[in-house]
């Protein structure tokens, strides 16, 4: 992709306890590349410190091997069970701080954003949302599991919504 001066790479998280997904999107020139997308799953039946310290010790691998400059993240999406709601909190603050240890800005978006972003309708389906990312980052398939694809979505949120709030590519 040459021209380092106009290159963006960014991280987008998918936050949960269970499965957290992960996209690190490059993108020059109005070209996105899918560089890696995949997911941390935490163990079901183990304590949920031990998940949180999983998922801050993964995550601060990939930021590591992959040397992100930006980040972008879900809001936390309040669900009709405060339980689940407080654990995917609880991933959502320990991936938070993995990516600020990084040093990474974060930028943080709620999913109605997301498919505005990505589809160009805030009402957008799961499946709309997954083929548009198959088709803005060039690929055979849609990212799998789900929470991969939505990480890959985060990203391409990210780099669309920052693209137009400062009229053209952010200053390295």
């Amino acid at each position: 992709m040459g021209d380092v001066a106009n290159q963006r790479l960014v991280i987008g998280i998918d936050p949960g306890t269970a499965i957290v997904g992960y996209a690190v999107v490059i993108s020059q020139g109005g070209n996105l590349r899918l560089i890696a997308c995949d997911v941390i799953t935490t163990p079901a039946h183990t304590p949920l410190a031990d998940r949180l310290q999983l998922i801050y010790r993964e995550l601060s691998k990939i930021i590591g091997a992959y040397q992100p400059r930006e980040a972008a993240m879900e809001e936390l999406f309040f669900a009709n069970n405060a339980k689940t709601a407080m654990s995917v909190g609880q991933a959502r603050g320990v991936a938070m701080l993995a990516l600020a240890n990084g040093g990474l800005p974060i930028a943080e978006y709620t999913p109605k954003q997301v498919k505005q972003a990505v589809t160009g309708y805030g009402g957008a389906k799961k499946e709309q949302v997954g083929e548009m990312v198959r088709i803005l980052l060039n690929l055979a398939s849609v990212p799998r599991p789900d929470d991969a694809a939505d990480a890959a979505a985060i990203a391409i949120c990210h780099l669309h919504t920052s693209n137009v709030l400062a009229g053209g590519y952010l200053p390295q």
